[in-house]
């Protein structure tokens, strides 16, 4: 037991240290972009509530969203193979991982057995892609409901105050979602997300070299880094990320309409690809998070993420050979496995928060909790507060007063 606003002034107080440190990133889960209000799920639920939706429809309501009885026969008889394997039920990436590995290797085997249950593989890795975009892409936010979009916006406002004398921070991320560009692109937030163009946006890792900066002095050319400048890498593709030819960088940032047509949605949760064992973007971008979070004086708060990502936790763990690395993970008490691990090392460099939230129902290990109680307030967020307790202040005195009169009256 505790007194909670107590315990978040503590936790706000580390966090500015940590907040300010030279190298800064993030790494943000599906648990970021979902949000259960009023009863209803305002962004997109995370990997385990998709699994068990995807996983659980009867066969033969849908089979052309789902899977069908005929592919999960083909999967067990062929290729030993079974849909309803524990190991799947909550976590729909690992199912991702395995079909994703299945198809790279029936397209060079020569066995006649196992390429039976080629076309079931390809058909489920369709379908897996065409759901989750679907669910990534339509939901309440899409109808004009924009409390995910609104909280993404706070995380970034506040983010911005950082001293711009420091280098600028990154955010990584697993997610598919828009969330982040949405909420950067409504604030005029400048962002570099690894595309470069204006007709046709391809991906061009040099872009994360590029840094944004004002010209101060016109005569002396002068130049000092633009302060609301973020950097965002998604470590396993978005909904809106195509393959097309035509140029020496194939990866098109498209809509997510556009997208969905065109049938190519890039979107995998391993860096394996098709035709590669450790294909570009994927490559590209696992080395800008390896690079970022090994640096000296380094801090990398994870949010929604519940470390169920092996290349994700193995750069993770090799930045906590760094002495000056730091790992703030906002976590539930009880999450078992690689939290559990972490949490039996007792390292100081090793932050784990997590317990009950301000309010019945919410958790401290929530990212809107995060975002609202945690981060530290921007000047203006200051002011206001200030201002609201003068007001405050004067209202319950000019209360007292008048109860006072009142009661002179009486007498």
């Amino acid at each position: 037991a505790f007194d909670w606003d107590k315990a978040a002034t503590r936790v706000r107080e580390n966090f500015h240290d940590a907040l300010n440190a030279r190298h800064l990133s993030f790494l943000f889960g599906s648990g970021c972009s979902s949000l259960v209000s009023v009863d209803k799920q305002r962004g997109i639920p995370t990997m385990a509530p998709l699994a068990a939706e995807f996983l659980g429809a009867a066969p033969g309501v849908d089979d052309t969203q789902f899977p069908s009885a005929a592919e999960r026969d083909v999967l067990i008889t062929h290729l030993g193979f079974d849909l309803g394997n524990e190991e799947f039920q909550k976590n729909l990436e690992r199912l991702m991982e395995v079909l994703y590995s299945f198809q790279f290797v029936l397209k060079r085997s020569n066995n006649d057995q196992l390429a039976k249950g080629a076309a079931a593989i390809d058909s489920l890795i369709g379908k897996v892609t065409a759901f989750v975009t679907k669910r990534c892409s339509e939901g309440l936010f899409s109808e004009g409901d924009t409390t995910i979009v609104d909280l993404y916006q706070a995380f970034y406002r506040r983010l911005v105050y950082r001293d711009r004398t420091l280098p600028r921070p990154w955010v990584f991320t697993t997610n598919y979602d828009l969330f982040s560009e949405t909420a950067m692109d409504r604030l005029g937030m400048p962002y570099c997300n690894g595309f470069s163009g204006t007709i046709e946006r391809r991906f061009n890792p040099t872009t994360y070299r590029y840094a944004l900066a004002e010209q101060l002095d016109l005569t002396n050319r002068k130049w000092a880094a633009v302060d609301n400048f973020i950097y965002l890498c998604k470590l396993h593709g978005s909904i809106n990320w195509v393959e097309e030819g035509g140029s020496l960088f194939p990866i098109r940032e498209v809509s997510p309409s556009t997208a969905m047509k065109a049938g190519r949605v890039m979107i995998y949760p391993t860096p394996m690809k098709q035709n590669a064992s450790f294909g570009s973007p994927y490559s590209d971008l696992f080395r800008e998070f390896q690079a970022r979070v090994v640096r000296e004086q380094s801090v990398l708060f994870a949010l929604g993420y519940s470390f169920g990502d092996e290349h994700v936790n193995n750069i993770i763990f090799q930045a906590l050979t760094v002495p000056t690395f730091r790992l703030v993970a906002l976590l539930p008490p009880n999450a078992s496995g690689i939290p559990e691990k972490l949490k039996a090392l007792n390292d100081p460099r090793i932050w784990l928060i997590g317990g009950d939230g301000p309010s019945k129902g919410s958790s401290a290990h929530y990212f809107n909790t995060f975002v609202e109680k945690f981060m530290p307030e921007s000047p203006g967020d200051k002011v206001d507060t200030a201002v609201k307790k003068v007001i405050q202040e004067l209202i319950a005195q000019g209360v007292k007063a008048n109860t006072h009169e009142e009661s002179s009256n009486d007498d």
